[in-house]
Formats: C-alpha cells, structure tokens, sequence
C-alpha cells in the first residue's frame, strides 16, 4: 500500500507541475498585470488605499505617481494598527500572524503581516519551485520519500501588545510549515511536528538526526552553514549506530536536491557536495519574509524565473537612482517586469497580498534574461561598501573572496567587510577595507592575512571599476585581513538573537557598527 502510495503521489505532482509549467509560458507582463488588478482590488478597500486613491481600475502611470515608495519603518504605524486588531488597515480584515524578521542588517525587529492570501502566495510557490526542479530534471522521484526543512520554530508568542486581540508572531518557515497543504504534511514533511517547533537549534539538529537516520530522505533544504552541521550530526549519529558513512548519500541513497537559498551557495559548494554527496544536485531558491520572489528553473548561470503569476506585483528601481532618504521622489523611476533590462542592477519594489504596497525590500537585483525574466540576488540597499564612493557590493565581495579560497583550497564559514577610516594617531592617511574573516581549520596550506588581503585587493580591482579607480588614484588604501578564531561570528549572532535557523551574518555595511562588535570578541590568529 505504501509503494502505491507512493507512486500516486508521484503521479498526482508529474501532473501538478505540468500544469504550473504551463503556466509560466504565460509572458510575465500579462500575470504581472492580472496580479496587479487583483491587488487594487482588495487594497481599494482598506485605509491605506483609500488614503491613496487606490481603484481596482487606475493605470500603472498614476499608480506609480500617486503611491509612495516606502520602507517599513514607513509601514510600521499601519502595522501597529493592524496588529492591535484593526480591521481593512492594509488588507481586507484582520490579520492574526505576524513573521518576524530582522531582515541582513542590525536594525530594528520587523513584524510583517501574514493575511490568508499571504499563506495561499506562499503555498503556491513552495510548491512551484519543487514543480521546477522535477521539470527542469526530468525527474519525479523526489515526490516518493520525505522531504526535509531546516526552519524555524514552528512554536508561534502571543504579541502581548496586541492583546485583547489576538495575533500572533513567529518564524515565517514556522508559520508556512504549519499551513502545508494536508497531503504535502503527510507524506513529504520532515522533521514532523514535535521536533519543527524546537527553537533550540543544537537540541533541533540532534533530535532530527535521531528521527531520520532510517527515513527515506530525497529532498534537504535550509540555510548552507546549517545543513553543514546537520550533516556532522548525521554521520556521528550513524557511526554510534555502527554504520560509518562519508556522506549523507551514503546513509539515505535515495537523497537527490539539495535547496538552498538565502546566502550566496559558492562558498559552500564543494563543502556541502563532500558533505552530502558527489551526486547531490543543487536547486536555488530566492525566498524572503515578504514573499517567494524566484526559484531555478533551468541551469544556475541562466538565474532564477522571477515567480510573476503567484499574486505579487514587483517593480524595480534603478540602483543608480536609489536614495533612501529621498524615496518620495524615487517612485516614478520604478519599472514593472516589462520595462526592466539585462545587466543593470534594481532595488526590489513589492505589492503584496499582505497589503504592502511598493514595499522597498531592501535587496538588489540583476536580470540575466527578460524573456522570460530571470534574474539573480546581488547585495542589499544597506549592505554594500561605500563609505569612500567604491560602490562595492555583497556579490562582488563574496566572489572575491570565493575566487582567493577556491585557489588555495580553504572553505569559508563567515565574513564581514567594514571601513577603516583615516586615523592621524596611527598614520594612516586614507580609508581602507578591514575583512574579518573565519575560515575552516585544518586546511592544506595555511592561509594568513597578507595573502589574502594582497589577493581580495586584485580581485575587487578585476571586479570593480569604481574601486580598480579609488585604489590606483590613491584614494584608498590596500584592505587589511583579521583572520579569527572559530566561534567569533557565532558569539556575535548569539548575542544578537540571530543564532539558527534562517539567519544570516550581515557580510559588509558602510559603517563599524558590526566590525566594531567583532573586535570586542575577536582574538586574532593573523593579522
């Protein structure tokens, strides 16, 4: 019964993800403009709308010059109404959910709304994104065996000040991962439900190695440093139980996706396949707190479709028009999907079935293609070095730093990237970069600061004009590399609350606020 099961399933997802192929040959500007009118229409009916003048049948023009642009410190008023238990604030009714996010930098908690259409928004992507990899691979398998999530707790708090009315808040994969449609729970999910709410991660990865070192595991997906100690605990776990494994496909042979996303995968690549197993397959995913914006749908260099018929209208800012602080004058410079081109970088612009309206997300992204849209993650708005007009951004970084390891054979577990400004005490004339930088002892030739910094400095010039143009005029200085011990960047998320599960360390800011933090608890193995 339990084959037959099995091949049911099988069946039941060759033919959903025929129907969700069929669906992308829709050209994204006609889901893009059906999902735009779906959302007025809800949104002509709450306060912000109405404040707006938002109608289900207004143009994009005065769309886009009649409602701002706006971050969520912008939106936290509404928020705070809505959590409260005010009804038709951004989206029809009250909303009871809140994801909790931080987002990649040091600032405030966000609370961002979770409607019904949210979780449906979310459900349906989850599942187009698997849909993609068995299209993409011509292979359905993986809908017969289980599944596992590295998430976050699926254990929701009460917002004490939300009360008498009740919301409540969570991890987003918590709350998604306890609204799985009925069959995906039963007969995919993995860790189950006790072991999905544990917020301790350490007790979380020990007890989901007890739990599926004898289960029919096809399918891993989490946050790359974290499926890494998932797969030390596994190959302990087997070894105490007398069988020693070298990878997990070893121990679960059916085991075939790896999906990831969140950070960039290239650090992590020949680790997790070492880990997981030379035949795994890799399959990136572009998930946030705010919505399931993209997913693989053919080779990695091709980026990732842009999931434009899953009820989220997306616009993009040039991010050489972007300006936080004058983001009232920026709105009319966004484009929809239709007017977006290859190779120029854009700030991300949502309209969400959470009632986010040109909500800047705060990430930047670069189209590959544009028919059909494919695009790939670049950095963050606030993430990127800038303090002495180098205009560096996260992925020019982590290249740079992956292109230095890969030659040398180190494996990369954390970074940061801060300025160094002028100090006349120690004579140091003009800026610099100050990389921290954790890597993986034990490595076959042993890296020191030097050689890095010496490295990563060829490498920004080879990747960035604005920076090959600061070092060689003379108005920046080489970088400088602090190697730390294990465990600084972990004490550091530790103490910021953002230990397990989908949390990321923040790899640069224009400022020391972090670096600063770092060196409290840093102790140098080279300079």
């Amino acid at each position: 019964m339990a084959a037959f099961s099995k091949q049911v399933l099988a069946f039941g997802a060759k033919i959903m993800a025929a129907r969700a192929m069929r669906r992308m040959r829709e050209p994204a500007a006609a889901a893009q403009q059906r999902a735009f009118r779906e959302l007025l229409q809800a949104m002509s009916r709450c306060q912000y709308g109405k404040k707006h003048g938002l109608s289900p049948t207004i143009e994009y023009d005065r769309f886009r010059a009649e409602a701002p642009a706006q971050t969520y410190e912008q939106f936290a008023p509404l928020i705070e109404k809505a959590k409260r238990g005010d009804a038709d604030v951004l989206w029809p009714g009250t909303c009871r959910y809140y994801a909790v996010s931080s987002g990649t930098t040091a600032g405030r908690t966000k609370y961002l709304p979770i409607t019904d259409a949210m979780i449906a928004h979310f459900r349906q992507t989850g599942l187009d994104s698997l849909f993609f990899y068995a299209s993409r691979t011509r292979r359905s398998d993986i809908f017969k065996g289980k599944h596992l999530f590295l998430g976050g707790s699926t254990t929701l708090t009460e917002i004490e000040e939300s009360k008498p009315f009740v919301a409540f808040a969570g991890d987003l994969s918590g709350i998604t991962a306890l609204n799985l449609p009925g069959w995906a729970e039963r007969h995919l999910y993995e860790p189950g439900a006790d072991i999905a709410q544990l917020g301790d991660w350490p007790a979380k990865i020990k007890a989901i190695a007890d739990r599926t070192l004898d289960r029919d595991i096809r399918v891993v997906a989490g946050i790359p440093s974290w499926l890494l100690i998932l797969a030390e605990a596994l190959r302990s776990r087997s070894a105490a139980a007398g069988k020693t494994v070298s990878h997990l496909q070893q121990l679960w042979p059916n085991l075939e996706c790896l999906i990831h996303g969140g950070v960039p995968i290239g650090p992590y690549v020949e680790e997790l396949r070492t880990a997981y197993g030379p035949q795994i397959r890799f399959h990136e995913v572009y998930p946030a707190s705010e919505a399931f914006i993209a997913a693989q749908d053919a080779e990695p260099h091709d980026g990732l479709r842009l999931l434009a018929d899953a009820g989220v209208f997306y616009e993009f800012i040039p991010l050489a028009d972007f300006d936080e602080s004058r983001l009232e004058y920026l709105g009319t410079k966004a484009v929809p999907v239709e007017g977006v081109q290859a190779g120029v970088d854009y700030v991300l612009l949502l309209t969400t079935p959470a009632g986010l309206c040109r909500y800047v997300i705060g990430d930047v992204v670069r189209f590959v293609s544009t028919n059909p849209p494919r695009l790939i993650y670049v950095g963050r708005t606030r993430l990127q070095l800038s303090a002495f007009g180098e205009h560096v951004i996260e992925k020019e970084l982590t290249d740079a730093l992956l292109g230095v390891s890969q030659r040398h054979g180190w494996s990369i577990v954390h970074f940061h990237v801060a300025p160094l400004f002028v100090n006349s005490l120690v004579g140091q004339k003009r800026g610099r970069h100050e990389w921290w930088i954790e890597l993986k002892p034990h490595s076959a030739e042993t890296p020191t600061g030097p050689i890095l910094a010496g490295e990563l400095d060829l490498e920004l010039i080879r990747l960035n004009d604005d920076y090959e143009a600061k070092r060689k005029g003379g108005g920046l200085e080489p970088p400088i590399v602090r190697l730390v011990m294990p465990g600084v960047f972990e004490q550091w998320m530790r103490q910021r609350g953002k230990w397990g599960g989908q949390n990321k360390m923040p790899r640069c800011r224009s400022d020391r606020e972090i670096a600063d933090e770092l060196a409290k608890i840093a102790r140098f193995a080279d300079s």
